[in-house]
């Protein structure tokens, strides 16, 4: 765990967050325009799926299984570092949400990469996994801001004392 508060790793999964942010709006084309990431349930996952070409749907899989694995990974690093470095003796316990929504992320993703492939219809389980991952993702974020701003703070301050 100590490794996510290096600052190489700080900037370069912040680096990464962002890269990959923006691949998918670059690549939201090839998938029709909507990512199965937004949708919550299992109805209309299932709906985007039927509507999609087969390039569409190969092409979700794909972006699914390479970007929007590598994306979780990025953002629960930074998060967690963020909450690890800055946060003091609660840092663990503040860092447990951006770990948390990395698995859930993650799940969802696996549910989903099944159900486009036609392998397996797991995609009932969007009904909870999805809200639960924007849950997670949105109190992970806002302890890694309220992290950063306590750092900023305290920085400020150490250098008006010294």
């Amino acid at each position: 765990m100590v490794l996510l508060t290096r600052t190489p790793v700080l900037w370069g999964s912040f680096i990464l967050f962002l890269l990959i942010g923006v691949g998918f709006g670059i690549f939201s084309g090839v998938v029709g325009g909507a990512y199965l990431d937004t949708l919550d349930g299992g109805e209309a996952s299932r709906a985007l799926i039927a509507s999609m070409t087969p390039a569409q749907r190969s092409a979700h899989f794909w972006l699914t299984v390479l970007l929007d694995t590598a994306y979780p990974l990025a953002y629960g690093a930074l998060f967690a570092g963020l909450a690890l470095r800055c946060l003091g003796r609660y840092g663990r316990l503040a860092a447990l949400p951006a770990l948390a929504v990395v698995v859930v992320d993650l799940t969802e993703n696996m549910v989903q990469a099944l159900a486009l492939s036609g392998a397996v219809d797991a995609l009932d389980a969007k009904v909870w996994l999805t809200p639960l991952k924007f849950g997670l993702f949105f109190l992970a974020a806002g302890i890694a801001l309220v992290a950063l701003l306590i750092a900023t703070v305290n920085r400020v301050c150490r250098g008006k004392a010294g």
